[in-house]
């Protein structure tokens, strides 16, 4: 992966400029650690609330280095095959069929067939490890925590070597190893023995100033005071008993509505008709319309004046 490294990725302060560049906004915690991911090759696994930018990190890396982005999904009941490839059965049937029907169903030449690129349908983990025509992909495995255990172990051993074994075709090693991005939300526990091969960070919601860089990044059409106002009310929203903190992508989300509503200064009115945008809980909705959101306003409000 070192050979890959371009002038553009060549310092941290170079990747933060970059990142930024591309609209994402790290800090200097995270920014040096995608340049030793980038420049040591090895995985990064993103952990932290859901909303933060975890996910986000991996679309901007693929865009600003011209890398094409691959996304495993993660959920429960996620094995193996479903993550590697799959043999397309349908297409099998129809060959066994038509050899049968022109009298050629040779049974070695057609099992030689039948298991061939051919019907073969590549998934995330197998596509990663082929070669791209713009370099090493970045692989984003997001959302790791919604698997299980067994599939944890399955991932240690392709992402210690890059490579992947189809028992019909044998092992498949990737060229160049691919950028490798992990995010978990911390429902559960991922292993030690996975984060051990990996490069760690904690994505935590961002202070005032670096939320307002992020909105101005995402929603420069935003004036100075909405979007002042803006990230104050969402920062002492997260201070409340909610079921589900608003995250950055919320924050930016709820700017974008005020926007397309024409909105220029925040209103109690305003933010009961809009809370659905930030809050995606009826309890969470319910427990801050009316008094409670009028209450957060003043505070921001006279935070505000006393600035």
């Amino acid at each position: 992966m070192a050979d890959d490294v371009s002038d553009d990725i060549s310092s941290i302060d170079a990747v933060e400029r970059m990142l930024a560049r591309h609209g994402y906004v790290a800090d200097r915690a995270l920014a040096t650690l995608v340049f030793l991911a980038l420049r040591l090759g090895r995985p990064l696994f993103l952990e932290g609330a859901a909303g933060v930018g975890k996910t986000e990190i991996a679309k901007v890396l693929a865009g600003a280095l011209g890398r094409r982005l691959i996304r495993l999904q993660c959920y429960e009941g996620l094995d193996a095959a479903s993550a590697v490839c799959e043999w397309n059965f349908a297409a099998q049937m129809i060959a066994i069929r038509t050899a049968e029907a022109a009298g050629s169903a040779d049974r070695d030449h057609l099992r030689h067939e039948l298991f061939s690129e051919d019907f073969l349908i590549a998934r995330p983990l197998l596509e990663a490890m082929r070669p791209q025509a713009g370099g090493p992909p970045v692989l984003l495995i997001d959302e790791l925590d919604r698997t299980d255990e067994p599939f944890e172990a399955f991932l240690l051993e392709a992402l210690s070597d890059f490579q992947v074994t189809v028992p019909e075709l044998g092992t498949i090693r990737a060229p160049a190893p691919p950028i490798v991005i992990l995010t978990s939300n911390r429902t559960r526990e991922v292993h030690d023995a996975l984060k051990r091969r990996c490069l760690y960070h904690w994505v935590d919601y961002p202070d005032f100033a670096r939320e307002i860089a992020i909105l101005e990044a995402r929603a420069p059409e935003a004036s100075a005071r909405l979007s002042r106002e803006v990230v104050a009310f969402v920062q002492r929203l997260r201070g409340e008993d909610l079921f589900k903190k608003p995250g950055v992508a919320e924050t930016i989300d709820w700017a974008k509505c005020l926007l397309a509503l024409d909105v220029i200064a925040l209103s109690p009115e305003v933010i009961s008709d809009t809370l659905g945008a930030l809050l995606k809980y009826q309890d969470d909705i319910r427990r801050i319309e009316g008094t409670t959101a009028r209450q957060l306003l003043d505070a921001v409000r006279r935070e505000a004046s006393e600035a």
